[in-house]
């Protein structure tokens, strides 16, 4: 399969489907969270497909490409802590939690994958 955009990797239609699944959850959090968890949760999740678009446009660059990926597993890792809050804070069930939690680590895995494997991406 031919990638024109970000949008065609795997990585990135999981990471939206997780963007998405979190604004559906964290809808129901509670008014008093709206400036702190559920904007914070709300823009980890979807910082990584912003990373993930920004990373695809600096492929001409090993370097650039490497270090936008390395920000998106970072908001990666962030998302992850969001949702251990969430969890704990009874805003969402054990069984959102594991299925969030199972994506996230899915996603980081694959970044991992990416980040190793630069070379293949880029426009050299």
């Amino acid at each position: 399969m031919y990638i024109k955009s970000a949008k065609d990797l795997d990585v990135y239609k999981l990471a939206y489907e997780q963007a998405m699944d979190i604004f559906s959850l964290s809808i129901k959090f509670p008014k008093e969270e709206k400036y702190s968890l559920t904007d914070q949760i709300r823009k980890a999740s979807r910082s990584v497909c912003a990373n993930l678009k920004e990373a695809w446009s600096k492929r001409r660059y090993i370097a650039h490409f490497t270090s936008k990926l390395t920000d998106c597993d970072g908001e990666n890792g962030e998302t992850e802590t969001w949702v251990d809050f969430a969890k704990d804070c009874k805003y969402i069930g054990v069984t959102d939690y594991n299925r969030l939690i199972e994506r996230n680590q899915r996603v980081g895995q694959m970044l991992g994958n990416m980040i190793n494997k630069a070379d293949v991406f880029c426009n050299n």
